[in-house]
C-alpha cells in the first residue's frame, strides 16, 4: 500500500502539472497511473509502506527492478519510456521539494525503441478523401458536417480533438481560427476559404442550432460529434479509395504539414501552426527525410 506521505506528494505534483504546466485531465490521469503504479512496486519491492524518506533512497538496483518489472508485464519500450519520463519528473520535483539528490532515478536511462514516423496521405489522396468523406452519408446536412470536419482536419492542421472541441462560438470563420491545443497553449491557424465555405455549408443544412456556446458539430442525435463518428467515416472513405489503414483523421494533420514543408515552408513556421513544443516533434511529424531537411536548414540558416 502506497503510504499517505508518498499519496499526497504526488496529489501536490499532480496539482502542479495542472495548475502550472496546464497539463489535460487526460495527461494528468496517464501521469497518475504511471507514478502510482511506480510507487507500488516500491513499496511491493521495500516490503514495507514507503514514506517519503524511504523514496528518497531509492537506487540503482531498485531502478533496474522496477524497470524489468513493468516489461515483464508486456510493456513495450515506448510505453515503458513514457512510464519513466513521468516518474523523473515526479522525482525531480520531489527531491527539490524535500531535499534530496535523485541521481538513481534520473540516470536511468530510457528503453531505445523505433520511433514510428507519420505516414502523411499524397495530395492527391488528401483531395480524394474530402470529396468521398461527403459521399458516406445519405443524409445531407450528416455528409456536409463529415466533409467539414474533414476539410478542417486536414486543411488547419489540427488534431481530432481540437476540431471536435469548437463551437458555434468560433463562426462565421474568418481568415484564422484561434485553436486552444494540448496544455492549454494557444495558437492561430490560418483557414482556408474551402475550409469556411465547407463549414458555412454545413451550418446551413445543421437541424440543430448553432449557438455560441453549443458545439460547432453535431452527431446525429444532437449531441457533441465523437471522434468515433469521424474515424468510422474516415475509414469508409479509405476503403472506396483503396488507401491503407494508417489513412486516419490524424494522418491529415501529418499529411498538413508535410505537404507545408515539401512546398517550401518554414520549419519554425509549421511548428506554430501545429502547437508543437519542440522542433525535433514537428520534424518527426512531417516524415521528411535528412536531405529535405537539410534544404531547408540551408535556405534558412543566417550562416549557411
Amino acid at each position: 500500500m502506497i503510504s499517505p506521505a508518498a499519496r499526497g506528494a504526488l496529489s501536490d505534483w499532480l496539482d502542479g502539472q495542472r495548475a502550472l504546466r496546464g497539463a489535460s485531465e487526460n495527461t494528468v490521469s496517464a501521469y497518475a497511473a504511471d507514478v502510482s503504479g511506480f510507487l507500488a512496486f516500491i513499496t511491493l519491492h521495500k516490503g514495507d509502506s514507503q514514506g517519503l524518506g524511504a523514496l528518497a533512497d531509492i537506487g540503482t538496483g531498485d531502478m533496474r527492478a522496477w524497470m524489468a518489472h513493468t516489461r515483464g508485464r508486456n510493456v513495450g519500450p515506448r510505453s515503458l519510456a513514457r512510464k519513466l519520463s513521468a516518474v523523473k519528473s515526479f522525482y525531480r520535483w520531489l527531491a527539490e521539494r524535500e531535499g534530496f539528490e535523485p541521481t538513481a532515478v534520473l540516470a536511468t536511462r530510457s528503453p531505445k525503441y523505433q520511433r514510428k514516423l507519420p505516414r502523411p496521405l499524397s495530395v492527391d489522396a488528401a483531395r480524394d478523401v474530402i470529396d468521398t468523406a461527403e459521399v458516406q452519408s445519405l443524409t445531407p446536412w450528416i455528409a456536409a458536417r463529415d466533409q467539414a470536419v474533414i476539410t478542417l482536419l486536414y486543411g488547419c492542421g489540427l488534431r481530432i480533438s481540437e476540431a471536435l472541441g469548437l463551437t458555434g462560438g468560433a463562426v462565421p470563420l474568418g481568415a484564422s481560427l484561434r485553436i486552444i491545443g494540448k496544455g492549454g497553449k494557444e495558437r492561430l491557424v490560418p483557414v482556408l476559404p474551402a475550409a469556411r465555405e465547407a463549414v458555412e455549408a454545413y451550418i446551413r443544412l445543421c437541424p440543430f442550432d448553432v449557438s455560441h456556446e453549443s458545439p460547432l458539430f453535431f452527431g446525429a442525435r444532437g449531441g457533441a460529434l465523437s471522434p468515433r463518428a469521424v474515424q468510422k467515416t474516415m475509414a469508409q472513405a479509405r476503403m472506396q479509395l483503396g488507401l491503407p489503414a494508417t489513412a486516419t483523421p490524424h494522418a491529415l494533420r501529418h499529411s498538413f504539414a508535410t505537404h507545408l514543408l515539401n512546398a517550401g515552408g518554414d520549419l519554425r513556421a509549421i511548428q506554430e501552426l501545429l502547437g508543437h513544443a519542440s522542433l525535433s516533434t514537428t520534424q518527426a511529424y512531417t516524415a521528411v527525410d535528412t536531405a529535405r531537411l537539410m534544404e531547408v536548414y540551408a535556405r534558412a540558416h543566417p550562416k549557411a
